[in-house]
């Protein structure tokens, strides 16, 4: 084919394969596409979009004849499509010269693409585009099509040994430079200073496509790694836009933008007011995304990792360093740092409390340690010492120290709120704490905050933006900015970009978090005790339900307590898999923040391991007041977590009580029509002889009343001026309704039929020993009455 030919059919075939931007399309549906399930699609799909693969042959096919293709401004996300529409540039370098207005009667803006950066686009958008993509059950993001694919892609594009792979084209020169400059119809300003590309230094006047190799080696490189971090990381809420701006940037572009609406009346530029609601748009990120935006991260930290050691002689460095090993100089502060944080913050701030949030921290945790990215492998020793982190990781530390503790606070205030006697939250609780209590890592975190607090000197207004960036018009590698010794400024540069100059730093080791940590603790404490007793109670639960409980003639539910929760189906080795992790993150806790031994003590024994005179756990935390007792906030706290609850008892008439599970429903309702026929016609009879005082009155009591109920009304948290009632001696046959108590009769009949007795025979001997057991129970009653005032 002609490459005019392709030039028409390659937006359907992108299309076709990473679906619409509107979602309407699916496509290969590259994110359930797996080789286990489809391996013969998968394996189809990734030999076709592989980097040396026909699709990509195409896309340099078409780059060397310079076609342009229009992407749609309205399906970039939210801050970039907004602020385009308000007609102010986004700081990144990929829109630059890149927008395009509507012709006469024509819709929207667009971005005027090259195929290689169209490629990418629908590449990178479709993860979040196809979220409503049918979805078959049990796929493995990890395992998918379009995970490996971005795999691929980062090790071709962003090689960690060797150079860039040139493409397969026909010119020795390889794919052309970025796309002609065009000039806008109406004029953009920066809402930033201009981050100009890398390579402007190497290709921004050359006219030949060959002209100069070595820019070739990294334009692709740049260009994925922007759209990969614009597409699925530049999302966040106005709030934290406007944390992004200086005041003074801010009163500009609000000038401008007054005096854009003045000047150009039918210009496609939104109003304020709808531009705010557009920075507000709703973003949910998935845990495919986060997942994704994981690989990426890890696989930046070894890219910048591989970075050669720089020479000795500051001039030799100046000569001899390929853009590669500038790129990978620069390509986490520069590329990823500021996004990635704000997409943390969000997360942090938005994700459920679930344990699904698992994917955000490991993913956070994985750029807090770029050391387990370097090529150098850890000295063998005989017994596994945790590593100590180097101190060359302290300028990294430093110019990320947000990283470190803005979030680490963040986790604190959603580990406070979880329920750390799930096996999964719990283990969320112990790999935070493994991780930063690995050996100098608090030390440096400790060294970079004071260095943060030192006394700061005259800075001018602005002055941190100017460090992170450039001379306007320049490049990164023509007018690199002189080194910059002091660290502190250094600290100071970076979180003043983050969060502007007002910001208030909150710091890890202090006052204030240190109290979040104690209480974290204290959450842990009580988790323990309450992952103790859950087990206690399922092993009690175990044991009641064995075998020989089956031949118990009264079922001892009948009048106990509920002692049921949710957490009894955890089971026996995840409790004690929470109770490991909860014991070891406690004690990293303790490494971190020098927690005192007496402190933790102090703090087990307020855990509730106190017990009532029953053995029980202590109610909720309570008080009294006139209509009884009245949970406290510390009490409702209590019962949501499952630390304290109460002993719910079934209190009224035990002939009234809904049927169990394990009882026949119609034995229960004629055993009770009979029962009250009975108590009816021999009332009287009942009375007389239980008020005898001899031993006939005493078997009569022990056998016709419940002495049971008051002492259990007794510990219950009822309203304390309830009138208790007496229900006086009666008959209750309800106990021959139990599924267990007949299959013991059945039993006991026929076992009694191997020795030829009759069912009138074993049933006059049942009646023998039940009396007989009466006889028994009713004499040592008697002599255990007098311990029980």
């Amino acid at each position: 084919f002609s490459p005019k030919e392709l030039h028409g059919i390659f937006p359907w075939l992108v299309e076709n394969i990473f679906g619409s931007l509107d979602g309407i399309v699916v496509g290969w549906n590259l994110r359930c596409l797996q080789g286990r399930t489809n391996p013969t699609e998968y394996s189809v799909a990734l030999d076709f979009l592989d980097p040396s693969g026909p699709m990509m042959k195409l896309v340099y096919k078409l780059q060397a004849e310079e076609y342009r293709y229009d992407f749609p401004v309205s399906y970039l996300p939210g801050p970039v499509k907004a602020s385009i529409q308000e007609q102010v540039l986004p700081e990144c370098s990929l829109y630059y010269n890149k927008v395009q207005f509507p012709s006469s009667g024509g819709l929207g803006l667009n971005l005027a693409l090259n195929p290689f950066e169209y490629y990418m686009f629908y590449f990178a958008i479709s993860l979040i585009t196809q979220k409503n993509s049918p979805v078959t059950q049990h796929v493995s993001p990890s395992n998918s099509a379009y995970f490996i694919l971005v795999d691929t892609y980062l090790k071709c594009f962003l090689p960690t040994e060797g150079s860039v792979l040139p493409p397969p084209s026909s010119n020795p020169g390889g794919a052309i430079p970025s796309p002609t400059p065009r000039s806008p119809a109406v004029p953009f300003t920066s809402y930033g200073m201009h981050h100009t590309s890398l390579l402007k230094r190497h290709i921004a006047h050359q006219p030949s496509v060959n002209a100069d190799p070595a820019s070739q080696e990294i334009w692709r490189s740049e260009t994925l790694l922007q759209i990969f971090v614009e597409m699925w990381l530049h999302h966040y809420s106005l709030e934290m836009y406007q944390k992004m701006q200086s005041p003074h940037v801010k009163l500009e572009v609000l000038h401008y933008r007054l005096s854009i609406s003045s000047k150009h009346h039918g210009s496609p530029a939104q109003s304020s007011y709808q531009a705010l609601h557009a920075y507000q748009e709703s973003f949910k990120p998935t845990e495919e995304h986060v997942l994704v935006v994981r690989l990426l991260v890890k696989h930046l930290h070894a890219f910048s990792n591989s970075l050669k050691p720089e020479p000795l002689s500051p001039s030799a460095h100046s000569h001899t360093a390929s853009p590669l090993e500038e790129f990978k100089r620069v390509v986490i502060p520069r590329f990823v740092q500021e996004k990635l944080y704000i997409f943390l913050q969000h997360c942090f701030g938005h994700w459920p409390l679930d344990a699904s949030f698992r994917a955000v921290l490991e993913m956070w945790l994985s750029y807090l340690q770029p050391w387990r990215y370097a090529p150098e492998k850890p000295p063998q020793s005989a017994e596994p010492l945790p590593r100590s982190v180097s101190e060359k990781w302290a300028a990294f530390i430093q110019e990320n120290l947000l990283m470190y503790t803005k979030l680490f606070v963040g986790f604190l205030n959603r580990a406070l709120r979880t329920d750390l006697v799930s096996p999964k939250n719990a283990l969320m609780v112990f790999r935070v704490a493994k991780v930063f209590a690995q050996p100098n890592l608090a030390e440096m975190i400790l060294k970079g905050e004071q260095l943060f607090l030192e006394p700061e000197l005259v800075i001018p207004h602005r002055q941190h933006r100017l460090f992170m960036t450039p001379t306007l018009g320049g490049s990164f590698l023509s007018s690199w900015p002189p080194t910059i010794t002091d660290a502190s400024f250094k600290v100071k540069s970076h979180v003043y970009s983050l969060e502007g100059q007002e910001f208030q730093y909150k710091q890890m080791f202090g006052t204030e978090v240190r109290n979040l940590v104690l209480k974290l603790a204290q959450l842990i404490c009580q988790a323990q005790q309450t992952a103790k007793s859950i087990s206690d109670h399922s092993a009690e639960t175990l044991a009641s339900h064995s075998f020989f409980s089956w031949f118990r003639f009264t079922p001892s539910e009948m009048n106990g307590s509920y002692t049921g929760n949710d957490l009894d189906e955890i089971g026996q080795d995840s409790i004690k898999k929470t109770d490991e992790y909860l014991e070891k993150a406690l004690e990293y806790l303790c490494q971190i923040f020098k927690l005192n031994e007496a402190q933790l003590t102090q703090m087990m024994m307020k855990c509730g391991t106190a017990q009532d005179e029953n053995g029980k756990k202590q109610l909720p935390d309570c008080i009294e007041s006139e209509d009884g007792l009245v949970l406290t906030p510390l009490g409702r706290y209590q019962i949501i977590n499952g630390l304290r609850r109460f002993e719910v008892q079934y209190q009224g008439d035990t002939e009234l009580q809904p049927i169990r599970s394990y009882e026949n429903a119609t034995l229960v309702r004629l055993l009770f029509r009979l029962s009250s026929v009975l108590n009816e016609r021999f009332t009287d009879q009942m009375d007389v002889l239980c008020s005898r005082e001899d031993f006939v009155g005493r078997l009569c009591r022990y056998h016709l009343t419940n002495p049971h109920l008051i002492q259990k009304m007794r510990y219950s948290p009822m309203v304390k001026d309830r009138t208790t009632q007496n229900w006086g001696p009666r008959i209750s046959l309800r106990f021959l309704a139990s599924y267990r108590t007949l299959i013991s009769l059945l039993m006991i009949y026929f076992i009694a039929s191997w020795f030829y007795i009759g069912p009138v025979g074993c049933t006059f001997i049942i009646l023998v020993g039940y009396f007989l057991y009466a006889v028994i129970m009713t004499v040592f009653s008697e002599r255990w009455k007098p311990h029980e005032h």
